[in-house]
């Protein structure tokens, strides 16, 4: 009996160690077939539809938005719907998010910080009754600010790439190629705002839209300086048959001489920065160095008061 016993044992284990070989080659099976798969279907496209978590909250809070919009735009504070509509297009959102969405999230936020700020208070929190006041202001205002800023970091992200598009476009124009097939072309190997500015440009006109409202519209989706004077230097040439190539080369001769200028005042500003912090953060750290030393010595360096008394 226990002989069979030990037999039955080992057989069970035998068996179990048999099944669990198998099971670990028919997981590694499935992995290489789901990342074949995943080749094949363009696993990025997986992961872009699963998101970052922020991007899910966001559209998560976006479809309570759509309640309180009609309070947010009779609560219009800072917030005009024209100066929203401007943000939202330099922001490159206008496609995302309408003017309406935006000023529900605005007042979404500020009953949270104002549920939030009771909830604070309720369970005696220091300083809760000023949360009362100061959280929904802040996600009233935080809103807002959110939006101006994403806006900003687009224009300056456009600024940043315009040169080496302006020199890419102005070499290719110079070989005889067309202006609407060098911006397809070249606009393929650039990404962020410059490459959706100048793809809806070609969709635009591509669907009929006379060029000059084409060039209208990007104006009005940009605020961004050099950008602007580029856009108005090819209306311009186009009313006076200036060649393309020769604008564009120009705009990228200009536009890097503005960009040398603007290094050597930033450089030119820094300096009395510098002696700023060195004369109140430096100096003084010295000064009690040296005070300090000075102490010590008198009280434990030679000829001290301490050896007088």
């Amino acid at each position: 009996m226990d002989a069979l016993a030990i037999f039955t044992v080992i057989l069970t284990l035998l068996c179990l160690a048999i099944g669990l070989k198998e099971y670990y080659t028919f997981r590694v099976a499935k992995m290489e077939k789901v990342s074949h798969v995943r080749e094949l279907i363009g696993a990025t496209e997986q992961k872009e539809s699963k998101g970052k978590l922020s991007e899910r909250v966001m559209a998560r809070i976006a479809l309570y938005a759509d309640d309180f919009s009609g309070i947010g735009q009779r609560v219009n504070f800072f917030s005009e719907p024209h100066d929203i509509e401007q943000l939202l297009r330099r922001a490159g959102l206008s496609k995302k998010m309408t003017v309406e969405k935006l000023q529900g999230l605005k007042m979404f936020f500020f009953f949270f910080g104002l549920f939030t700020g009771f909830i604070l208070l309720l369970i005696g929190f220091p300083f809760a009754i000023y949360s009362i006041v100061f959280l929904p202001l802040a996600g009233y205002l935080g809103t807002i600010l959110w939006l101006k800023n994403v806006a900003k970091t687009r224009q300056e992200q456009l600024r940043y790439d315009l040169p080496d598009f302006l020199d890419t476009v102005s070499v290719t124009l110079q070989t005889g190629g067309g202006l609407d097939q060098t911006l397809k072309e070249v606009v393929t190997y650039f990404d962020g705002p410059l490459q959706e500015e100048f793809a809806r440009f070609n969709q635009e006109i591509e669907l009929g839209v006379p060029r000059e409202q084409a060039y209208r519209e990007l104006l009005n989706r940009n605020d961004n300086p050099e950008f602007q004077s580029l856009i108005k230097s090819l209306m311009q040439g186009m009313k006076l048959g200036v060649p393309v190539a020769t604008t564009f080369k120009h705009q990228a001769e200009d536009l890097r001489t503005i960009r040398k200028e603007q290094v050597k005042e930033k450089a030119a500003k820094a300096s009395p920065k510098i002696t700023l912090i060195t004369t109140f953060l430096v100096a003084p750290s010295v000064i009690l160095l040296i005070a300090g030393l000075m102490i010590l010595n008198m009280f434990f360096g030679e000829n001290s008061i301490l050896d007088m008394l």
